[in-house]
């Protein structure tokens, strides 16, 4: 029997299209037609069809590796993409696979004719698509020329009257309160305690700090923005003098918030506590006399809490890197890959067997199977009735929904991972996924100014040539020269507890 699986795609910029149920419909009745079986669904739900950044179309592409099923059935081909270079890319990859794209209501033949009539479809599509977009984009021009709204959401502090922006002077004084005050030098984080002393708030509570600076960064406050290279200046009617604005934004730019924090990766973060309060490690940064960055681990009881706690800060990386050495250590020794290895696929023949879906429609089969016989052997026998030939219907009928339903559960289990894959993936995360080891290996780990324990999730081995379950080792963390300083130097022998 031949399989397929159905594609189908709503369109935010095409609203009067078929919807998704309608397209499911069509392609549900050409399988049954051309007696195609449906093995499964990919719906992207408002999604354009001009680019392929698309969730379950990426997710079908990958899928059709597993050689599962032979066609893509889709509505029109404009469902499948309307970007004729990046079609062609994904049906190449598709046809490498085995499968082949079918459009349900355009009549391809399957010949030398049908490659060129697909071929013009799809570039029709691709021109529909941009002049759609062009239009689109010179309708929004000269809604903008004439200074008209162009829909969506407002910044705080306007709102929409006849079809024009207009100022909500009372949001309005508050921005402007905002932007004097940090232009003396108040503080974000100061505008916010004074606004909410003075029950000023932002949807039912204190203004978030991401709020507040979005509302100085934003450039239409002063009555005019950019839009690519064009200057828009009859939307928005100013609410801060564009002196204030200038100087504003030129502090903010100076100051850039979290700029350095959102750029580092703290691998240890949400695994690791404080040995003495319990409180976890968070990240932290600063800046050396020498002006260059740094960055730390450091008590969030000591830090925020204030609670007494007297943990010293950890250079975020030397602990990165002798948590990462102590896995590495663990996962080589003598026979621990092999444990890992046999494991998952012990662990993954067992969810096979235990399928319990197929097991009982499997049941169910021969179940039907032996009372379709019975009826044959009464027949033969001259025992023939009405009611004989109407339950030999009924099991007929359900022998062939059965037969299609264990196709399915089967075809969910045709594709398994090898013990090779497994060994290269693990190999491979040694040296290049430091944060997928942490994430999956590591459940917890707790320090002490001259004490880390690592606790294991993962089911390491345990016996005569692994790791005896818990284990204990004094280690010397080694210090790069530049990042040296007295207070690591006091601390350079720790003591690593590993429990597995």
């Amino acid at each position: 029997m031949k399989t397929a699986v159905i594609y189908a795609r709503y369109s935010c910029d095409a609203q009067t299209e078929q919807s998704i149920e309608g397209q499911l419909r069509v392609c549900e009745d050409y399988a049954k037609t051309h007696d195609i079986l449906i093995l499964d669904t990919y719906i992207d739900r408002a999604m354009s069809g001009t680019n392929d950044m698309r969730p379950d179309f990426q997710r079908m592409i990958r899928d059709s590796a597993k050689r599962q099923w032979s066609y893509v059935l889709v509505y029109k081909l404009d469902r499948f993409s309307r970007n004729k270079y990046e079609a062609t890319i994904h049906k190449n990859t598709l046809k490498n696979n085995g499968v082949k794209v079918v459009s349900a209501m355009e009549n391809i033949p399957d010949s030398p004719e049908g490659i060129i009539l697909e071929s013009l479809l799809e570039g029709m599509n691709q021109y529909y698509s941009a002049e759609l977009a062009q239009k689109v984009r010179r309708g929004m021009r000269e809604t903008r020329l004439k200074g008209n709204y162009q829909g969506g959401a407002l910044p705080y502090g306007y709102m929409a009257s006849d079809r024009k922006v207009v100022i909500d002077e009372e949001k309005a004084e508050i921005v402007r309160f905002m932007f004097d005050q940090y232009a003396k030098g108040i503080t974000v984080k100061e505008i916010i305690a004074t606004l909410t002393a003075h029950g000023i708030l932002y949807k039912g509570r204190q203004f978030p700090m991401n709020t507040v600076y979005g509302i100085l960064r934003n450039e239409k406050y002063s009555g005019t923005y950019m839009h690519g290279d064009e200057v828009v200046d009859k939307i928005y009617p100013p609410i801060v003098d564009p002196e204030i604005f200038a100087k504003v934004r030129a502090k903010v730019s100076c100051n850039k918030i979290g700029k350095h924090s959102n750029a580092v990766v703290y691998l240890l973060r949400q695994k690791m506590k404080c040995g003495y309060c319990g409180e976890n490690m968070i990240g932290e940064c600063g800046t050396s006399k020498q002006g260059e960055r740094t960055y730390y681990y450091k008590c969030h009881g000591r830090k925020n809490l204030r609670n007494g706690c007297k943990q010293q800060p950890y250079r975020k990386e030397i602990l990165e890197k002798f948590v990462l050495d102590s896995i590495i250590t663990e996962l080589k020794k003598p026979g621990q890959m092999d444990y890992i290895v046999q494991g998952l696929l012990t662990l993954q023949e067992s969810q096979i067997k235990a399928n319990s879906t197929l097991s009982i429609l499997e049941r169910e089969q021969k179940q039907n199977e032996s009372a379709m016989e019975n009826i044959m052997t009464a027949v033969e026998r001259g025992f023939y009735t009405a009611a004989a030939n109407k339950r030999m219907k009924e099991l007929e009928d359900r022998q062939a929904e059965l037969e299609r339903l264990i196709i399915i559960e089967r075809s969910k289990m045709q594709v398994k991972v090898t013990e090779k894959e497994i060994r290269a993936y693990y190999e491979s995360a040694l040296l290049q996924e430091p944060q997928m080891l942490i994430n999956f290996l590591i459940r917890e780990i707790i320090v002490f100014d001259d004490e880390i324990h690592i606790y294991f999730n993962s089911p390491l081995q345990t016996g005569p040539d692994a790791s005896q379950g818990l284990s204990v080792c004094d280690r010397e963390t080694t210090i790069p020269a530049h990042i040296q300083n007295s207070y690591e130097l006091r601390r350079k022998n720790i003591r690593l507890t590993i429990t597995i």
